[in-house]
C-alpha cells in the first residue's frame, strides 16, 4: 500500500479526491460562462414584452455580454498570473453573480444591458482562470488530458444547453430566471472555491502592462462591436467598417507596443510556438463553425418545423448529449493516435454532419434532420475541442499560463462573433427577405454548407500545422526514479 502510494508514476496517471474537487469547481465556473453566451437568445421575446425593448436594444442583451466578454479575456488572463489565479476566479465569480442578480431584477431596458455587460466583464475574468487553475492542478500527462477534456465537455456542454435551460425557465417562470438561476449557482461556487481552491501566481515583482492592456481591450472590443453591427447594417456600411477597421489598428499598435516592452501583457514569443499558434488558429475556425450550429438549429426547429422554445431545447438533447461523449472519448484516442489526428478526425466527422444538416427540408423528420445529424456536429465537436484545448495550453512558461487560458477562450469566442455574423449574412441573402418555411430552410441550409466547408479547411490546416507528437506521460526525472527504487528497496 505505501508502495503504491510513494509510486511517482501512479501520482501521475491519477489526481486525489481533492484535486479532482478543484477540477470540478473550475468547471463549474466555466459552465456558467458559457451558458450565458446562449441561455438568453430564448427568453429575448419576453424581455422585449416586459421592458419594451426596441430590437437594437434586444440585439444588445446578447450583443453587451459577448463584447465584455472578448474584450476582457486577455486582460483577465494576465490578471491571473500577476495577482492570483484563485483571486481573479473569485473577483470574475462575484461581479458575474451580483451582475446575473441585477439583470434579473432590472426594471428597464438600460438596467438590464449595464447587468449584461457586468456579466461579461466578471466572465472575462473568471473564464481564463478556470483553465489555467485546472492545468496548475493536475500535472501533464494522462490525468491533465482528462482534466481538460472534462473541461471541455463542461464548457461545450454549457452553450448546447442555453437553448433548453433558458426554454424551461422562461416557459415554466419567468424570463427573468435565465438570470437569476446564476445567483444561488454563483454563491455555492463561491463558497467552494473560497474554501477548496489552491492559490497559485507567476511572475512575481512585473507589473501589469497597462498601455499593453488597455490597446488589445480597445481593439478586441471594437473589432466585436464592429462584428455585431453586421447583423443589422451589413458589412459594407460605414457603422460597421469603420469600428471594424479602428479594432485592427488597435490590436496593430498593441502588438507594436509588445514587442517593445520589456514585460508584455502577451509576450509574442507565445505566437512563435507552434502548438500554441496552430492551435488557436484552428480554435478560431472551428468556433467559427460550431457556435453558429446551435443558433441555425434552434431557428429551424422553431421558425420551420414549429417546435416550442422548450421543443427545440429538448430536441438538441442528444446533441448535448454527443458532445460531452466526444470531449470524454478524446483522451484516450489521443494516447493511440496522438492529438493531432484525434483534432483532424473530430473535425471532419463535424464537417460530414454540417453536410448531412444542410440537405434539410422544411418538412423534415426530427430523426433525420436534427437528431442524427447533430449528433454527428457535436460528436466531432467534442472529439475536436479536448486535443486543441490541450495543444493550445503546452509548451508556455508558467508565467504565461494565464494569458494562454485568455488567448484560448479569446480565439473560441472572437471565432464564434465572426462566424455568426458571417454565416447570418449568407443566410440571410439567400432567403430574400421571405418568412417561408422553404426559403428559410434554404438560407439555413447554405449556411450549414458554409460551415462544412470552413470545418474542411480547418482539418486541412490541424493536419498541416499542429504538432504531430502524440500524448504520452511525461518522462521521469532521475530524482522520482530514485525515489521509487527506495520505495521499492
Amino acid at each position: 500500500m505505501l508502495g503504491a502510494a510513494a509510486d511517482p508514476r501512479t501520482a501521475r496517471r491519477t489526481a486525489s479526491p481533492l484535486t479532482w474537487l478543484v477540477v470540478a469547481l473550475a468547471c463549474a465556473g466555466q459552465f456558467l460562462v458559457v451558458l450565458d453566451v446562449s441561455v438568453v437568445n430564448v427568453a429575448l421575446p419576453s424581455m422585449r414584452t416586459d421592458l419594451g425593448l426596441s430590437a437594437p436594444g434586444l440585439q444588445w442583451v446578447v450583443n453587451a455580454y459577448s463584447i465584455a466578454f472578448a474584450g476582457f479575456m486577455l486582460l483577465g488572463g494576465r490578471a491571473g498570473d500577476l495577482y492570483g489565479r484563485k483571486r481573479m476566479f473569485l473577483v470574475g465569480l462575484a461581479l458575474f453573480t451580483f451582475a446575473s442578480l441585477g439583470g434579473g431584477l432590472a426594471q428597464d431596458d438600460w438596467q438590464l444591458l449595464l447587468a449584461r455587460a457586468a456579466q461579461g466583464l466578471g466572465a472575462a475574468v473568471l473564464a481564463p482562470s478556470t483553465l489555467t487553475i485546472l492545468t496548475s492542478a493536475v500535472p501533464e500527462g494522462a490525468a491533465r488530458a482528462r482534466a481538460i477534456a472534462t473541461w471541455s465537455a463542461v464548457g461545450a456542454g454549457g452553450g448546447a444547453a442555453g437553448g433548453l435551460v433558458g426554454g424551461v425557465l422562461t416557459d415554466g417562470l419567468s424570463w427573468r430566471w435565465v438570470l437569476l438561476v446564476n445567483v444561488p449557482v454563483g454563491a455555492v461556487v463561491l463558497a467552494g472555491a473560497a474554501r477548496w481552491l489552491p492559490e497559485s501566481r507567476a511572475g512575481a515583482g512585473r507589473r501589469l502592462d497597462l498601455p499593453g492592456a488597455l490597446l488589445v481591450t480597445a481593439g478586441l472590443a471594437t473589432l466585436a462591436y464592429g462584428i455585431v453591427q453586421t447583423e443589422e447594417h451589413g458589412w459594407a456600411a460605414a457603422a460597421t467598417l469603420v469600428p471594424l477597421l479602428a479594432g485592427a489598428v488597435l490590436v496593430a499598435l498593441f502588438l507594436a507596443v509588445e514587442a517593445r516592452t520589456a514585460a508584455p501583457l502577451m509576450p509574442l514569443k507565445l505566437l512563435g510556438l507552434r502548438s500554441v499558434a496552430s492551435a488557436n488558429a484552428a480554435m478560431f475556425l472551428s468556433g467559427a463553425a460550431m457556435f453558429a450550429m446551435w443558433y441555425f438549429m434552434t431557428l429551424y426547429a422553431q421558425n420551420v418545423l414549429g417546435y416550442s422554445p422548450l421543443g427545440a431545447g429538448l430536441a438538441l438533447v442528444p446533441s448535448s448529449l454527443a458532445v460531452v461523449l466526444g470531449s470524454k472519448a478524446a483522451p484516450r484516442l489521443m494516447r493511440v493516435a496522438g492529438a493531432r489526428a484525434v483534432a483532424v478526425a473530430g473535425s471532419l466527422l463535424a464537417a460530414a454532419g454540417f453536410a448531412w444538416q444542410s440537405t434539410m427540408s422544411a418538412d423534415g423528420t426530427y430523426v433525420t434532420t436534427i437528431m442524427l445529424p447533430g449528433v454527428l456536429m457535436m460528436l466531432g465537436a467534442g472529439l475536436a475541442a479536448t486535443p486543441l484545448a490541450s495543444l493550445a495550453t503546452s509548451g508556455a512558461a508558467p508565467e504565461d499560463a494565464g494569458v494562454v487560458s485568455g488567448l484560448v477562450n479569446t480565439s473560441r469566442t472572437m471565432g464564434g462573433s465572426l462566424g455568426l455574423s458571417v454565416l447570418s449574412t449568407i443566410a440571410a441573402a439567400r432567403t430574400g427577405g421571405s418568412a417561408s418555411g422553404t426559403a428559410l430552410t434554404e438560407g439555413y441550409a447554405l449556411a450549414f454548407r458554409t460551415g462544412a466547408a470552413v470545418l474542411l479547411g480547418c482539418a486541412v490546416l490541424m493536419l498541416l500545422w499542429l504538432p504531430g507528437a502524440r500524448t504520452r506521460e511525461p518522462a521521469r526525472t532521475r530524482a522520482e526514479a530514485e525515489a521509487q527504487a527506495k520505495t521499492q528497496a
